[in-house]
């Protein structure tokens, strides 16, 4: 399986992939870490992810902008949204443009290795 991170936070981006190359989850690749939309769907038409998380509130191309994009080259691709944003309107909609999951922040390391668990399931 392969992971994508997509977050403008560096403090996040580095949890996230601490987590997933501590061999929690098993066999997932770290594919790339990625600033904001853009970079993410450059790194997508690299190396084709299975699976990625995915923040809301960027620069440049944020979540809702990025998720419908990323499915459009890759629809077989599940999406963690993982955000601040707690409002419920702003999770269903990312869920109505495709993601399959949300983590909000704050989040710990058991719950982001249980909703990455979940997507994982889907995914095999």
């Amino acid at each position: 399986m392969k992971l994508l991170v997509v977050d403008d936070s560096n403090i996040v981006r580095s949890r996230i992939a601490r987590v997933v190359q501590s061999g929690a989850l098993g066999e997932v690749t770290l594919i790339g870490l990625a600033r904001n939309g853009e970079e993410a769907l450059r790194a997508a038409r690299q190396a084709a992810p299975d699976v990625v998380t995915m923040d809301l509130t960027m620069p440049e191309m944020d979540g809702l902008a990025c998720i419908p994009a990323l499915l459009t080259l890759h629809p077989k691709t599940r999406i963690l949204v993982i955000s601040a944003l707690d409002d419920k309107s702003t999770a269903i909609r990312a869920l109505r443009l495709g993601a399959h999951g949300f983590l909000p922040k704050p989040f710990s390391d058991d719950s982001l290795r249980l909703a990455l668990a979940g997507l994982l399931e889907h995914q095999r």
